[in-house]
């Protein structure tokens, strides 16, 4: 990926996290004119503090390197943040995850592939505490005394089965 492109994308990143309420700064130089390892992007919404390294690819899967995780970690503790991963994919939303939730390699580098991102990420919404991922088995459990909500899971079911996609999925819930 161009430098350009990762440029872009940390700035996508900082303008989406600023409309959604955080106070949010881009790291200047972060990756190269320092000798101090910074983050890509600092944000906080005065009950969370986020040192995020961003990271984004047209192909699959994206790596970091053992030594720009452990940078970030050692930055986010000494500064009070939480650290996170930001992966974007083409064609695909942010989503973020915790170092250690992420694979890593025989070199002890780290990896995320796009079916991963997707599955297991922290999506934007999440992320910025606007909605929360509910799985299908939490989905059938249900909140309520009425049990869940039958057009609901036949909804979900037919995604999980492939029969629907999320789009159709999701103008049908609305």
């Amino acid at each position: 990926m161009s430098q350009a492109k990762g440029d872009r994308r940390e700035r996508e990143l900082v303008n989406a996290l600023d409309e959604a309420g955080f106070a949010v700064m881009r790291a200047p130089a972060s990756g190269s004119a320092t000798e101090r390892e910074l983050p890509d992007v600092l944000a906080g919404d005065g009950e969370q503090f986020y040192a995020i390294e961003a990271k984004s690819s047209s192909g699959d899967p994206i790596y970091l390197t053992g030594e720009e995780v452990e940078a970030l970690i050692y930055f986010a503790q000494n500064f009070g943040a939480k650290p996170r991963i930001g992966i974007r994919f083409d064609r695909e939303d942010w989503y973020f995850f915790h170092p250690g939730d992420l694979y890593v390699t025989d070199g002890g580098n780290y990896r995320v592939k796009k079916e991963t991102a997707v599955a297991d990420g922290t999506d934007f919404p999440e992320f910025t505490g606007r909605s929360e991922k509910v799985t299908l088995e939490e989905a059938a459990d249900g909140g309520g005394d009425d049990g869940p909500d039958e057009d609901v899971l036949r909804v979900l079911n037919a995604v999980e089965q492939g029969v629907m996609d999320v789009e159709e999925a999701a103008e049908l819930l609305e």
